[in-house]
Order: structure tokens, then C-alpha cells, then sequence
């Protein structure tokens, strides 16, 4: 084994001495030793001490053989009864008023309340020609296959109608993805069954202002339409409503064709402009034909302002991408449904129409 021996260090100059050797040579082995302190120093001050001029209160004192309790607590006095009540929940929406420096609340505003809109007394005929010629529904006539599928249809529509007490939900849009898949096909014929019921009032809106249709479709005058009224504030959207002889069916045209259709349409006005039809009459259901949703962008203007729409797709036509883009686009409307179009084809055999035809 090696030994192990601790091995001297030579004696340096003071000035080569590190710092530990330096404070050895200095106090010794004994290390550091504090400065002596003064006897004559005064007691420091406690600031927060209460002055000697005023009594110094200490708690009481118990015996050592038992704790110390704390004097008991007054009750406490009953508050005032205005402050026993919730304080009112502030509308964010509602915004302090500031007079001469104080806050004063500003008059709260009532609802806009819409008296029943009377449309139009004059009535126009339908052609019926061209209903047999599109392939619409004949409201005089027997009760077809067709007839019995857009029952069905507005039934659904109808019943979300009238659950919704806001009148937004009677405001529906027909569109399809693109065209040529009978949207304008389905938005008459859905008019005009729901112009069948005993407590509807529809108003067919022609919104495709590109490429107006139902008037030709219906046989109908031209004149002032929708886009009229919301270019021009002077013009009341209930004088451009055209009366059929079809019982509760009425239209209103696209008016004057425009460049700026969809800026109209997402303007402020048109919201009001449109509830002055819906809020007044809870029997009335508006119904517009749009243009196809990936072909122009009023389709999606107007899923802001209705409560459901129809998206009519055509069955061997219609692709999966295109509905997904369309729907896309028509989801700032809270409620979506899917309408097939041209089927030929039901797995569950069902055709309508025929059992109408039996006596007995």
C-alpha cells in the first residue's frame, strides 16, 4: 500500500497568498470576529408600535390550566332590505350614457313590434298550361305521385315553422349546389302545396335575380320585385307582392336586375325589410328560389337571413364534393335539409299517387 501523507505547502510571499491564506494570516485559526458594538446605541423604533401618549390595549389573560377563548362576537345587525335583492344582470349590449361626468343609464328601447302586412287584393291567374307544361303540381287537379311527395316535404318544413316563435324558421330557402338540378322546380311546387293548407299564406320570392324565372314558369305580369324595394327605401316590399287566383299563393318577383344583388342582400336593411312580411302574419311563409349556392353567392346571403333551406340535389348528378362545398357555404343557417330530386328508383317500392285512383 502507498502512504498517504499530507503534503506541505511551501510559505509564499504575501502578495502570491490566495484570499483563504490571506484571512488566516490575518484573524487566526479562530476565523472572523465580528466588530465590537457600541453600549450607548438607542433602541430602534418600532413605527407601527402604538405612542406612548395612548393606553396600549392587550388581550385578556387567562390562567395557564385552561385556554384562552376570545371574547364573544356582537351579532351582526340585519342589512338593508334593498340589499338583500339581486343586483340587475348588465346587458353588454347596452352601453353606459356619461352626462357631465356621471354615468346615467340610457332608455331601454322597445322591440320592434310589426302589425300584420295586408298584401295585395288584385289577383293574377295562373296559367295552368304551363304548369302541365313544366310538370308542376295542379292544385285543381286529382292527386298525383308528385302531389303527395311535396305533402310529405312541407309537412317537416311546416311543423319546424311553426315551433319557432322568433317567425325566422317561415322564412325558407330552395337551392341546390348547381345548376340544372331542379331547385326553381321544387320551389314552385313546395309553394304551391303549402298553398294547399287551410292556415298557410305563402310568398313565393323569386331571389334568383340572374336569371328570373317563375314569372314565365307562372304565366305572370312583370314588375316591381325584391331587389326594387331594397335598392329604393320608398318602395314598401308588400306593394311589389303579386295575388294568384291560386288560393294563398302569392309572388314576388326579383325587380330590376342589378350587378349588386348580393350586396343588397347582405345589407342591414334586409332583415327588416323582410320581417315586415314574416313577423306580422304567423300564417305567412316565405319561399325563395336562389341561385345555385356554387354558382353565385346570393344563395349564401340569404342562409343568413331565413330559418331553414332546402338543398335540392339530383340523383346520378349531383356529386359528393359539390353538396359538401354547398353545405359549407349554407351553414350559417341553422337548419339544412336535403331534398333528392329525378329518383327513379325506391328500395322500399314506394310509389305515390296510384292509391287515389281506386273507388268504393
Amino acid at each position: 500500500m502507498t502512504e498517504h501523507r499530507r503534503i506541505p505547502v511551501p510559505r509564499r510571499p504575501q502578495q502570491g497568498l490566495s484570499l483563504f491564506e490571506r484571512a488566516e494570516s490575518l484573524f487566526g485559526d479562530q476565523g472572523f470576529v465580528p466588530a465590537p458594538v457600541p453600549g450607548n446605541l438607542a433602541p430602534p423604533v418600532n413605527r407601527m408600535a402604538p405612542s406612548r401618549s395612548q393606553p396600549v390595549k392587550r388581550l385578556p389573560t387567562a390562567p395557564d390550566d385552561e385556554p384562552f377563548r376570545f371574547p364573544p362576537m356582537a351579532p351582526r345587525a340585519p342589512l338593508p332590505e334593498a340589499s338583500l335583492q339581486a343586483d340587475p344582470v348588465a346587458d353588454p349590449a347596452v352601453q353606459p350614457v356619461t352626462d357631465h361626468g356621471h354615468l346615467t343609464t340610457p332608455p331601454q328601447t322597445a322591440p320592434v313590434v310589426f302589425d300584420a302586412v295586408a298584401l295585395p287584393d288584385h289577383r293574377y291567374p295562373v296559367d295552368r298550361g304551363l304548369l302541365a307544361h313544366h310538370g308542376l303540381i295542379d292544385p285543381e287537379g286529382p292527386v298525383t305521385g308528385l302531389m303527395e311527395e311535396f305533402r310529405i316535404v312541407k309537412r317537416q318544413l311546416l311543423k319546424a315553422a311553426r315551433a319557432d316563435s322568433t317567425g325566422r324558421s317561415r322564412r325558407i330557402l330552395v337551392t341546390s349546389p348547381l345548376p340544372n338540378e331542379g331547385k326553381t322546380f321544387c320551389a314552385i311546387n313546395l309553394a304551391l302545396a303549402m298553398a294547399a293548407e287551410r292556415d298557410c299564406e305563402v310568398v313565393l320570392v323569386d331571389a334568383d335575380v340572374a336569371k328570373p324565372s317563375i314569372l314565365s314558369m307562372l304565366g305572370l305580369p312583370k314588375g316591381l320585385g325584391l331587389m326594387d324595394a331594397l335598392a329604393n327605401p320608398s318602395i314598401r316590399v308588400e306593394d311589389c307582392v303579386i295575388g294568384t287566383d291560386i288560393d294563398g299563393l302569392h309572388v314576388l318577383p326579383a325587380g330590376n336586375q342589378t350587378n349588386a344583388d348580393s350586396e343588397y342582400l347582405a345589407a342591414a336593411e334586409t332583415a327588416g325589410i323582410l320581417d315586415r312580411l314574416t313577423l306580422g302574419a304567423r300564417g305567412r311563409v316565405l319561399v325563395f328560389d336562389s341561385p345555385p349556392t356554387l354558382a353565385a353567392s346570393p344563395a349564401a346571403d340569404l342562409a343568413n337571413l331565413v330559418g331553414q333551406a332546402v338543398v335540392v340535389t339530383r340523383a346520378d348528378q349531383t356529386g359528393q364534393s359539390a353538396l359538401e362545398d354547398a353545405l359549407t357555404l349554407l351553414s350559417n343557417c341553422p337548419d339544412i335539409k336535403l331534398l333528392l330530386n329525378d329518383a327513379h328508383f325506391s328500395p322500399s317500392g314506394r310509389r305515390f299517387g296510384g292509391y287515389y285512383g281506386y273507388g268504393g
